[in-house]
Formats: C-alpha cells, sequence, structure tokens
C-alpha cells in the first residue's frame, strides 16, 4: 500500500489479516517499521493502531520479543452506562422516579477508600427510587463530588433525575463496575416492595475525570431484573 493510511484502516487491515489466517495464532507479525513502510505511514500511526488490538486481546506484545497473533484471543462484552428513563420507556412502561432523601456528608470509609479521598471530603449523598408504571423498580444509592460538576447540582434534583443528568453533562476518563448478589435489607424490602431477604442483583459504578473522582454508584434491582449486553 503506498498511499497514508489511518490507524483505524491499519487496524481493520491487520484484523483481516488475522481473520484471513494469513497470520496465524501464536504468528509473529511484521515489525512496526516494516508495517509502516508497507502503508505508508509513520511507525507512530501503525503503533497505535497495534496498541488498540493488544488492547482488545487480539495481540500479544512483548518488548524484545516482537508483536504476535494471541493463541487465546480475549473476548471483551462492551456495558455502557444506561439511562434508566430510556430503559424503562424501552420496555413499554411509564417512567417515574423519587429522591428520597439528599444531602452533603463525610462518606463511610468504603466509600473514601473505593474513591481514594481526602480525609474529611465531603460528598453529595442522594438516594433515590426509580419507578416503572408507577412501581418500584430500581434503589439508587449514589456519592457524588459536586466538585467536578459543571454547575453543581442540577437546579432541582426531585424533576431531574441524576443518573440520566450525569450521563448527558458530565464527561468521565475512566471507570470500574461490579456485579454481584444480596439479600434485600429490610429498607430496601420496604421501598422495593418485596420480602425482606430477597435476592436483589446489585450494580456498583465508580467514574473518575482524570485523577479526581466523580461518582460512586450502588444500583439494587429486585427479582426478575435482567441485563444484556453485546461481546
Amino acid at each position: 500500500m503506498s498511499a497514508p493510511q489511518g490507524w483505524e484502516a491499519i487496524r481493520a487491515e491487520v484484523l483481516d489479516r488475522i481473520h484471513r489466517r494469513d497470520w496465524l495464532p501464536g504468528a509473529i507479525i511484521p515489525t512496526e517499521e516494516k508495517l509502516a513502510a508497507e502503508f505508508g505511514c509513520a511507525r507512530a500511526t501503525v503503533n497505535r493502531a497495534l496498541r488498540e488490538l493488544a488492547t482488545a486481546g487480539v495481540l500479544e506484545r512483548r518488548r524484545k520479543a516482537g508483536t504476535r497473533v494471541a493463541t487465546h484471543p480475549v473476548r471483551k462484552a462492551t456495558l455502557d452506562i444506561p439511562v434508566i428513563r430510556l430503559e424503562i420507556e424501552g420496555r413499554g412502561q411509564r417512567y417515574g422516579f423519587r429522591v428520597i432523601d439528599r444531602a452533603e456528608s463525610e462518606p463511610p470509609m468504603t466509600i473514601a477508600a473505593r474513591l481514594r479521598l481526602a480525609p474529611g471530603q465531603r460528598l453529595w449523598h442522594v438516594r433515590t427510587l426509580h419507578l416503572a408504571d408507577g412501581r418500584p423498580c430500581l434503589f439508587e444509592d449514589r456519592w457524588l463530588n459536586a466538585a467536578v460538576l459543571p454547575e453543581g447540582l442540577p437546579a432541582d434534583p426531585d424533576t431531574t433525575s441524576l443518573n440520566e443528568w450525569l450521563v448527558k453533562t458530565v464527561a468521565y476518563t475512566a471507570g470500574d463496575i461490579a456485579f454481584s448478589a444480596a439479600n434485600a435489607t429490610a429498607e430496601e424490602a420496604a421501598l422495593l416492595g418485596i420480602e425482606p431477604g430477597a435476592a436483589l442483583f446489585i450494580i456498583e459504578r465508580s467514574t473518575w475525570l482524570g485523577a479526581v473522582p466523580i461518582t460512586a454508584v450502588r444500583l439494587a434491582h429486585p427479582p426478575g431484573y435482567r441485563l444484556s449486553t453485546e461481546m
């Protein structure tokens, strides 16, 4: 190829060669210098394409050992932060929510450690119940760092879901997510209209802007909730 190529085009070509089995699993592929000469582009452009494929688990890169096709490629799922309203309306149900309570306070040690907060740092604590056709379907327990918000909290949190407002308003650069099961506490059972001890599907998520924490949220779904994603 003599015309300069962008890194996306090079990534696509490398994937094609792997899928066509021009480069077999475990095989070492040409060096960045050779690929840059072939594609007529800078070595940095090739490096970006190969890094993306290594992150995706398609290639294995080792210093001084070259880049080889992964023997067992890692398959990854893609998870987006959903807007709860759109999830509920997508099921053909009417969406609603109510704020249970909100206050600025010092978070418990588990949250402070998770977000690597300085001693004594205070966050907004907002607890929200989301409704589908008027029935409780999700309990949201959120700690929020107002210092990273462009204009502080929304003017009226009682009419603006923090979930939707954050997705639309605050960009994040990194995050983590965990899934677990838990038995409903007496309070959770009362809020969600289920029996105490019933199985809950728990999603815990934290997001960051650089090294600055944005939010840590715990989402408690009652029995019957189903999570789907893409691979």
